[in-house]
């Protein structure tokens, strides 16, 4: 049978009525003229021809005779996902105990924003589930920890600590829990982790008895830590591609001599599936290493199994029977789809037309399994046996070709079409927090440039703050210094006149939230450009010469990538559209085998909101702000 059957004379097939789906009805509908249905109801028939007239009007006289598939046997093969691989990192083993979503998106949790820290919320919080653990061992030493590992107090006149100072909210909290009133568990767990020892630092050596409980506890300790928040065993080895603004992975499954591999190139959805990936045929490995055998338990390659077929219906589905009631709820002749409903159309056709010709054949598979069906054969009730193969075999990027749950070959060639499906271990609902980073990209023309707007930033005090608010503060916190005397300068008066009404300005200023990214040519071309990470100088009012001023550093993880080790920042032009895009990384929560709790610390990137203008400008004459003195007496 033709997959496609093109049409060369669409008046001839209408006239002939060549589609029964176009020129003849698929449903009638009694609807009485009185309120009395009894007649209606008794279906009268006083001539025969209107039985065949009904027939003739629904086109089963075109129809062809064949018989139901009672008996179904499926040859089919399988194989799972063994290896995983983020980004160009080594590759490792794929991970079953949690989800994909978790194991592509996990990126480490914000402690540290270059010399000030973040995160107080869960440093307490790890602090009191150490103290718990002390408690329920009997062991008290929980005041040496919270000297040893308390809080430093705050100092309004050090400007290194601008991150908690400049903000009146972030400084209450922490002096709040500052000096030993309460411990950074955080602390205490990268001293663990560096190797030292769980009973160093106290103030109070520990007991024979309560340094050998010690390392047995700190071990659960860390453990409890590492299994609350699903993070990356080294912080540098994700999938996010800081250059692209995306995520990239691959994982790969073992396939005769060698690996099945998927790809997936640009995934920053938030919703994994099988259309994020693509097959490779190029890649026989996912790293040039021996393909990794499937684990035990995994069904063996090929199976051939027997099924019953089963119908396929669904609530509220027309029944194919000619005399039947059905459920009145679902009413398919008021359905009144526009032309853009596709999918509308396609399920009333299914309904209306088609119910009769698709049946189910159940069949169980684990999640991260790789199904393809060799073929099956069809036993009707007339005992006629027929072998069906899978249908879509054509080329890959044939424009005739439409394949649901298929995944495509990467790259366009004529090379056959995948009619594999994968089931890729993912969640049905994914809960995310409130972001914790909120980024515009944004395209400034006038200044031919593209700006980062932090509009969420991580505060030191665990939560997020608006990063207009925090950069008009921080500004203010050190223009109050200098006004002081402890900015490195000296104690500027406040009554300097002006005496000229214009004054030359040689740049203005933007507020501190917004980081510039400047065009700068990608290295071996002169006209392929990327866009670089820059910096504007914080130039506070009334400063002395002596003082220089200093860069503004973003304070969002996702624009300080490689600031702390000092390495530049490139950004690929075409990622940032004329629309402008938006990032956030926030929290995500979910629900994995046996009821675990996954939760991970995520990124995802969306379309922006259009271009946007700084106000920066350079050279300018500007009018002078002075007070007239009033007159002399």
């Amino acid at each position: 049978m033709l997959e496609y059957i093109p049409i060369e004379n669409m008046e001839l097939a209408l006239e002939e009525r060549l589609l029964p789906t176009v020129t003849l009805w698929n449903r009638l509908e009694a609807r009485p003229r009185s309120d009395q249905f009894d007649r209606a109801l008794q279906a009268e028939i006083r001539d025969p021809l209107w039985m065949l007239t009904r027939q003739w009007q629904l086109g089963e006289f075109q129809g062809d005779d064949a018989g139901s598939p009672i008996f179904t046997k499926i040859h089919m093969a399988t194989t799972r996902l063994t290896r995983y691989r983020a980004a160009e990192h080594p590759a490792r083993p794929f991970m079953e105990e949690v989800p994909i979503e978790a194991q592509v998106e996990q990126r480490p949790l914000p402690f540290q924003v270059g010399d000030q820290f973040v995160a107080l919320d869960i440093r307490l919080a790890m602090g009191r589930q150490w103290g718990k653990m002390l408690k329920k061992a009997s062991i008290g030493l929980a005041a040496g920890y919270r000297t040893a590992y308390g809080i430093a107090v705050p100092d309004p006149t050090d400007p290194a600590q601008a991150g908690v100072v400049a903000h009146r909210q972030t400084w209450q909290q922490v002096s709040a829990v500052a000096g030993e009133r309460a411990m950074d568990g955080y602390r205490f767990y990268q001293h663990l982790k560096a190797g030292g020892d769980s009973g160093a630092n106290l103030p109070i050596p520990p007991s024979p008895s309560e340094a050998a409980a010690l390392p047995a506890l700190a071990a659960r300790f860390v453990a409890w830590f590492e299994a609350l928040y699903f993070q990356p065993d080294e912080p540098e080895e994700n999938a996010w591609k800081p250059s692209y603004l995306e995520y990239q992975f691959s994982c790969s499954a073992p396939e005769g001599g060698a690996e099945k591999v998927y790809t997936a190139e640009e995934y920053y959805q938030g919703r994994l599936d099988w259309y994020s990936v693509d097959v490779d045929p190029a890649l026989k490995t996912i790293d040039g290493e021996a393909p990794v055998p499937p684990p035990a338990g995994v069904p063996p390659p090929s199976t051939t199994q027997s099924f019953v077929p089963v119908q396929v219906t669904y609530d509220g589905m027309p029944n194919t029977r000619w005399w039947a009631f059905e459920d009145r709820k679902t009413n398919f002749g008021d359905i009144a789809p526009d032309t853009t409903d596709l999918g509308k159309l396609l399920f009333m056709e299914f309904g209306l037309v088609y119910a009769n010709d698709w049946f189910l054949l159940p069949h169980a598979l684990p999640a991260g399994s790789i199904a393809t069906v060799r073929g099956m054969a069809v036993t009707n009730v007339f005992g006629e046996r027929t072998w069906v193969e899978p249908a879509g075999q054509g080329p890959d990027d044939a424009w005739q070709r439409w394949a649901m749950y298929t995944v495509s070959k990467r790259g366009l060639n004529d090379a056959a079409a995948d009619t594999s499906l994968l089931l890729l271990p993912t969640v049905p609902k994914v809960q995310e927090g409130p972001p914790l980073e909120d980024v515009l990209l944004i395209r400034d023309e006038m200044a031919n440039m593209v700006w980062g707007v932090e509009k969420r930033i991580p505060m030191a005090s665990g939560g997020s703050g608006a990063g207009n608010e925090a950069g008009y503060e921080t500004r203010a916190f050190h223009q109050r210094l200098l006004r002081q005397g402890l900015e490195g300068g000296e104690i500027v008066p406040d009554d300097i006149e002006y005496q000229a009404p214009i004054r030359y300005e040689v740049m203005n200023t933007v507020p501190e939230h917004w980081i510039p990214f400047i065009p700068v040519h990608v290295p071996g071309s002169n006209r392929e450009i990327q866009l670089q990470r820059a910096a504007l100088p914080r130039v506070l009012q009334d400063a002395p010469a002596s003082l220089p001023p200093v860069k503004i550093e973003p304070r969002s993880l996702l624009l300080r990538e490689g600031l702390d080790a000092s390495l530049p920042y490139f950004i690929h032009e075409e990622e940032v559209p004329r629309a402008g895009v938006r990032m956030t990384q926030a929290f995500q929560r979910t629900r994995w085998y046996g009821g675990k709790v996954v939760t991970w610390f995520g990124a995802r990137k969306q379309t922006g909101r259009g271009e946007g203008a700084s106000g920066l400008a350079f050279d300018r004459v500007v009018e002078t702000p002075f007070e007239e003195s009033p007159p002399e007496e």
